[in-house]
């Protein structure tokens, strides 16, 4: 679903997100990117980096729609799951975006809701479980996807280094639910308009959309997304 909305309707749709949105423009255009995983994919596709050539069964990595655990099947989200064993896989899901103005540069929000079962905290091999794995979203120009290096498959987009943003990527959170759970439970992570992602776009106004967790929990994460909402406001 893509919608283009005037700056008041921006601002209503994420007042629960984004603080300090101002309605002094009512010329700037505003897109807004939404999807929930309930009857497909939604043409988003999901694929892991920083871990070693040929290692992906010694990893458990695994990437599907899938439902969500204890919701009877009625809720479904996109899995992502890895055994972090070198201490900093990264788990990601990826869509092109279509529709904005070319050579534009935008200030853009991020809403993920997901499902984790991690309680915060607990103490894990190298990090904790929820607090040591962290949200990151970005907006790039080329389609992010890791390569071969030196026998480690990287990313192509600079993502950062676990708690630490990248050019082409921010943190938003971490993955800690409840401090008492054991059950998988949805929360989401958000910036806000204080905290927003810039990007400017090239002569075809495509761009993608990087959402993941970047780890640094030796361990196995599972994390299940159920809505993802991208806002961008023309920058001006």
């Amino acid at each position: 679903m893509v919608k283009g909305l005037r700056i008041i309707a921006f601002c209503m749709s994420v007042a629960a997100l984004a603080t300090g949105c101002m309605l002094s423009n009512d010329n700037i255009t505003v897109f807004s990117y939404s999807y929930e995983f309930s009857t497909s994919d939604e043409g988003w596709d999901g694929d892991f980096a920083d871990y070693p050539e040929g290692d992906s069964i010694f990893y458990e990595l695994n990437f599907k729609r899938d439902t969500v655990p204890g919701t009877s099947g009625n809720r479904k989200g996109l899995m992502l799951s890895g055994n972090n064993h070198s201490d900093d896989l990264f788990m990601f899901v990826r869509k092109k975006l279509t529709g904005l103005k070319p050579n534009t540069t935008y200030r853009v929000l991020f809403n993920v809701r997901f499902a984790s079962k991690e309680k915060t905290g607990a103490v894990g091999a190298g990090g904790a479980p929820g607090e040591s794995v962290f949200v990151k979203a970005g907006i790039t120009l080329e389609r992010p996807e890791k390569f071969l290096t030196d026998g480690m498959y990287r990313m192509n987009v600079d993502i950062g280094s676990q708690s630490q943003a990248g050019n082409d990527a921010m943190v938003l959170g971490h993955i800690g639910v409840a401090a008492n759970t054991e059950r998988f439970t949805e929360v989401f992570r958000n910036n806000n308009s204080t905290n927003s992602f810039l990007i400017t776009t090239d002569q075809s106004g495509d761009v993608w959309v990087l959402i993941g967790t970047d780890s640094g929990y030796e361990g196995i994460t599972t994390v299940y997304y159920t809505t993802i909402d991208i806002f961008f406001n023309e920058a001006g």
